[in-house]
């Protein structure tokens, strides 16, 4: 295993010896190894190349071209169990790999999930980590069943938030291998926050929770939006995971 080290240390990984020992857990074979070795070496996430995330004490599926969960969305989850009481019905906005909702049903039993995203590859990797609930395409509450309208106790939404003019800015692994889509949030990075809060409230239950990642410099801009659409509305903050969620009651 020297050797993958000193190959994944000459790329710039900076934890080589945890990247080695992941790598060489998964592959099924010398040859695999090998392969997942060079295309780790050639920038790919580690997530695409093993095949996995780990996130909120699950290995959650993610394909190439899909937005890999961050551990500071963990937080959001933490947020969510809080306030949801089962039976609950549950949406996982802009869903990705469907990592939130699938971490919501691993801890809270009895609740109804539903999750949406626009990309198809991000969709087709939801359904295989949501084994419980709906996976459907589209935008926003676009492709949601009519019958979820008023009825939402919990809506999570990890909308992208970086401002266009800083993803050029972001690290290769994200910028050239995580869709567009799922990173750049328009000129200051909560346009579809805004786009989503501003509907929300039509589909939360009285009583109902919207919460939303963003970062710490646009909380008080998100908080506006957030009040704007009507909801009672606070801002939580971790500082060990440097994150930031909003979250609107109805």
């Amino acid at each position: 295993m020297s050797d993958i080290i000193t190959r994944l240390r000459a790329a710039g990984c900076v934890f080589a010896e945890d990247e080695a020992a992941l790598l060489t857990s998964t592959a099924r074979s010398a040859t695999e190894l090998d392969a997942m070795v060079e295309r780790r070496v050639a920038g790919l996430p580690l997530e695409h190349v093993l095949g996995w995330a780990e996130f909120y004490g699950l290995r959650i599926h993610v394909s190439p071209g899909v937005f890999v969960p961050r551990r500071r969305t963990e937080f959001l989850i933490d947020q969510a169990v809080a306030l949801t009481t089962p039976p609950a019905t549950v949406v996982d906005l802009c869903c990705g790999s469907g990592a939130l909702g699938a971490a919501l049903a691993s801890v809270l039993d009895d609740i109804d999930l539903h999750a949406a995203d626009i990309e198809p590859a991000a969709v087709r990797c939801a359904r295989r980590n949501i084994t419980n609930g709906q996976v459907y395409e589209g935008d926003l509450f676009e492709p949601l069943p009519a019958r979820l309208r008023g009825r939402i106790d919990t809506l999570l939404a990890n909308t992208p938030y970086v401002p266009t003019d800083e993803v050029p800015l972001l690290p290769s692994e994200a910028r050239d291998h995580e869709p567009q889509v799922a990173l750049d949030g328009g000129a200051d990075g909560l346009d579809i926050l805004r786009r989503v809060t501003a509907a929300a409230p039509d589909w939360l239950s009285p009583g109902g929770h919207l919460l939303i990642e963003t970062s710490k410099r646009q909380a008080e801009t998100a908080r506006e939006a957030f009040t704007q659409a009507g909801l009672e509305t606070r801002i939580a903050h971790s500082d060990d995971l440097n994150a930031t969620v909003i979250i609107g009651r109805r």
